[in-house]
């Protein structure tokens, strides 16, 4: 059975094996003029550029329709009020080398009729891209956010874990069920947050650059970032194999009550190893914590055998509890 899991694994893995187009090279590609080169060169160390969509996320944004160089020097400007859940989009960009608070002024539009100038600094504050990716990663990076669901997490955790062993129920690393899928998601999961975390430390451009132009395909991104992106994906498939091995072995009760201690389990993993590979501390904790899920899950007895009539899973020979078939 272990080595059905394994191969059931890899031949999932395989499914995500795709083929990226890199375009048609053309002799002229780097035929362009002056204004194009230079935004090139904005959009390769700001990562956005003109007719990029951003979607505001504060409550209000100011911005002005006159020029940047009226508001630096003094002139009477309008002010107009951009609001939460308004779609923009990058008009124009400038740099103002006058200007000692920021230098670059963006134009963005929210219709032909509201359009005005912003420092980037201040836009970028305000808005998120216009992509449920990236919006998603901004829910996640909320450092306010991870501190309350790390509270959170802990607390709950602790209680149904203690909960659950109270009543002798199943539970990942200590009552566990015949399937590797749970303590494989579990481990998935410590290897993610410890990707996503050093990624935010040692590549910060490649994930600000990922941020602005998100994918699901682990092939048109670098390396550490085709890592991170496969290992979200198996998170995915192993999650799906947990809850039918979850589904076939467990009675309905019996199987909420072990998704309420896996979740938890999964949710302090994460907070954990997002936090503390930060500190350098999740490198050897992640090599720990391997050894020992894997420990627990081999040490204990796994069912050898299957019942002949109703599949279900037998530690030995004899009666079946699931069907009371005779297995000889």
């Amino acid at each position: 059975m272990f080595m059905r899991h394994i191969v059931s694994i890899f031949l999932t893995l395989l499914l995500l094996v795709s083929c990226y187009n890199q375009g048609q090279q053309t002799p002229d590609a780097w035929n362009l003029t002056e204004q194009q080169l230079d935004s090139i060169s904005f959009y390769t160390t700001h990562h956005y550029t003109q007719n990029y969509n951003f979607l505001v996320r504060t409550d209000s944004m100011p911005v002005i329709p006159q020029l940047p160089a009226e508001a630096l020097s003094d002139m009477p400007v309008d002010t107009l009020m951009l609001h939460k859940g308004d779609h923009l989009v990058v008009a124009d960009i400038r740099t103002v080398p006058i200007d000692t608070i920021d230098s670059v002024w963006v134009k963005v539009a929210r219709d032909q009729q509201t359009a005005g100038w912003i420092h980037e600094h201040d836009l970028l504050q305000g808005v998120s891209p216009d992509d449920p990716i990236s919006q998603f990663i901004d829910f996640f990076s909320d450092a306010h956010l991870l501190i309350f669901l790390a509270l959170v997490v802990v607390v709950v955790a602790v209680y149904i874990n203690r909960t659950l062993l109270s009543r002798q129920a199943k539970l990942v690393h200590f009552n566990d069920i015949a399937s590797l899928y749970p303590t494989l998601l579990c481990l998935l999961i410590a290897l993610a947050a410890t990707v996503y975390s050093s990624i935010q430390m040692f590549e910060p451009e490649k994930w600000r650059h990922f941020y602005y132009h998100p994918t699901l395909n682990p092939y048109a991104v670098p390396p550490v970032l085709g890592l991170f992106l496969v290992s979200v994906w198996a998170i995915l498939i192993v999650a799906i194999a947990a809850l039918d091995d979850l589904r076939r072995q467990l009675p309905l009760g019996e199987a909420f009550l072990y998704l309420l201690g896996l979740g938890a389990t999964c949710a302090v993993v994460y907070v954990v190893f997002s936090v503390f590979t930060l500190y350098y501390i999740g490198y050897p904790l992640l090599l720990a914590y391997t050894f020992f899920a894997l420990w627990r899950y081999f040490r204990h007895p796994r069912p050898r055998y299957q019942c002949g009539r109703c599949g279900g899973l037998l530690y030995k020979k004899g009666t079946c509890p699931h069907c009371g078939a005779q297995n000889e």
